[in-house]
């Protein structure tokens, strides 16, 4: 049985197809890489898959920044505060789990959840209509 860490939901688009499929695969990559950390839950794959998450999500959120930079969005500064604050909670998170795998791995599905679920739905959806990427 496949295991979930985050869903897409509707409410989470931007309205801008090609940052829609990016969350999109971004959430398939988390929910991949956690499946098979869940099943081995050694110490190696749970490191691997918080940098994969971690490069993952960097790289993301650099594109997201150029789009809207390119597009003079307002927030710009508070939005990229907000993903610089979620790149430093999976780095706090990295040591934690490296620390102590059992309690860490709970603790890495609800910070991520929740920090998706809140950024997706407030951050990202007042981006709708305001990038303006190229297709």
């Amino acid at each position: 049985m496949a295991m979930n860490l985050l869903n897409w939901k509707p409410e989470y688009s931007v309205g801008v197809a090609s940052v829609d499929h990016e969350h999109q695969q971004m959430i398939e990559l988390i929910n991949a890489v956690y499946a098979e950390m869940h099943e081995r839950r050694d110490s190696h794959s749970i490191e691997q898959f918080l940098g994969d998450v971690h490069a993952a999500i960097s790289a993301h959120f650099a594109l997201e920044e150029n789009a809207m930079r390119k597009s003079g969005y307002a927030e710009y500064a508070d939005h990229k505060l907000d993903h610089e604050e979620l790149l430093e909670q999976i780095r706090d998170l990295m040591d934690h789990v490296q620390n102590d795998t059992d309690s860490g791995i709970p603790l890495l599905q609800e910070r991520l959840s929740d920090w998706f679920g809140k950024h997706f739905s407030t951050f990202d959806a007042r981006l709708h209509g305001k990038l303006h990427v190229p297709h």
